[in-house]
């Protein structure tokens, strides 16, 4: 739900600001504008020309931006927002912004912010635990900013809790549930309640304990839709392959390796879902026997038999009920709306995803994706745009089968 909001990130001057290197990509990924005020002690961590690059927008610091009389307006930010956040979060800004000493920009736009604040503390455990510090975040709680908890242990008077800020995956995800809760889609109530199972990931067929037949996928297509389910009010089963992606805590997931434990775990949460979507790269076949001892270097060749691998598609396809939905998705290098179709048909599928490897910085490994969505009776073609914004085009997709 950060799609089009306007973000001002605040940094101070913690060892931790290099990660809100990472705070701007993770914005920006999922369709956030961001600006950037930096403290001048946060300009001795890093530099604004990082923080400029990532953020597509020149880094504001100073009250004056040249000798000229030009100036940043503090009041002007305060109402293009629609949030601040501040990560990291010094002891000292913590002090400031509790007692208003407005002595640098970053302070002076909070004073004038008109959207919500969120503040992630940094600092070590002692001046954490200081019941100085404990006193300038209770007043900032009274005065209704929302405290990012440290990595361990929750914020509040006599909780002691480790001074480091909260990981950037969880400071952007509580943000995104900030406005998912005040902003839902005109069509969530459709999802509300539901149940949808999601695959995502590759799948790894073992060819002996060390090797095996895997793919490039990284699983980033069917999380965005597994978070886009959830915000829109749905009940999610998230059926991952070995990937590095973190989710929702509210998103039933459950890990597994080969494409065999994906079929069985598929089959056995399907027939109490509403909806499938199977975004998951499964492989096509697998070796008929896997060793159980590495295989050594012996010879100038080697042979592998491969047998197919279980059909989750086409299985779910056919014991698919007239009320539940069935979305699947095509990967392919060429006659891609062809294959398409014979997929959609074949397979017994509401509708069908397309994505095509002709379409550079597109499916796997990206963070940007360009589909064709595939019906029986239409073909609707959209242009490139991260997964998270594409996964709210498939999602509006599916509401309209219901």
């Amino acid at each position: 739900m950060l799609a089009g909001k306007k973000i001002v990130l605040g940094i101070t001057g913690s060892i931790a600001a290099y990660k809100a290197c990472l705070i701007i990509r993770e914005l920006v990924k999922r369709g956030a504008e961001v600006q950037v005020v930096i403290t001048p002690s946060g300009k001795e961590f890093i530099t604004p020309v990082t923080l400029a690059t990532l953020s597509q927008h020149p880094v504001i610091s100073d009250f004056f931006a040249q000798r000229d009389g030009t100036w940043h307006s503090h009041v002007d930010l305060g109402l293009w927002a629609d949030a601040m956040l501040i990560a990291p979060c010094t002891a000292s800004t913590l002090g400031k912004m509790a007692n208003g000493i407005a002595d640098n920009m970053l302070v002076t736009t909070y004073l004038s912010m008109k959207a919500p604040v969120f503040i992630a503390p940094a600092m070590d455990l002692d001046m954490f635990s200081h019941p100085t510090t404990q006193q300038n975040i209770d007043q900032l709680n009274i005065l209704g900013n929302r405290i990012i908890a440290p990595e361990s242990g929750f914020l509040a008077s006599g909780l002691e809790g480790k001074g480091r800020m909260a990981d950037p995956e969880t400071i952007v995800r509580i943000l995104d549930d900030y406005f998912s809760d005040i902003q839902q889609p005109a069509e969530s109530s459709l999802l509300t309640g539901k149940h949808v199972l999601i695959t995502a990931g590759p799948t790894y067929e073992k060819i002996d304990p060390v090797r095996f037949i895997g793919n490039y996928s990284s699983g980033k297509m069917g999380f965005a839709l597994a978070e886009e389910c959830l915000a829109r009010g749905a009940k999610v089963t998230l059926i991952s392959g070995p990937v590095a992606l973190s989710c929702a805590k509210k998103i039933h997931r459950i890990n597994v390796e080969s494409s065999k434990e994906m079929y069985d775990a598929a089959l056995s949460h399907f027939e109490k879902a509403d909806v499938g979507i199977l975004c998951a790269a499964v492989a096509d076949f697998k070796p008929v026997q896997a060793a159980t001892t590495k295989i050594k270097r012996e010879g100038n060749e080697w042979s592998i038999h491969l047998q197919p691998t279980p059909d989750i598609a086409a299985t779910l396809g056919e014991r698919k009920t007239k009320a539940q939905r069935l979305v699947g998705f095509a990967l392919e290098t060429d006659n891609e709306e062809i294959n398409a179709r014979r997929k959609l048909e074949t397979k017994h599928l509401d509708f069908i995803v397309l994505n095509s490897t002709r379409n550079a910085g597109t499916t796997f490994q990206s963070d940007d994706n360009q589909i064709t969505i595939i019906t029986k009776s239409a073909c609707k073609s959209f242009e490139k745009k991260p997964k998270t914004a594409v996964a709210r085009d498939i999602i509006d997709e599916l509401c309209r089968t219901f």
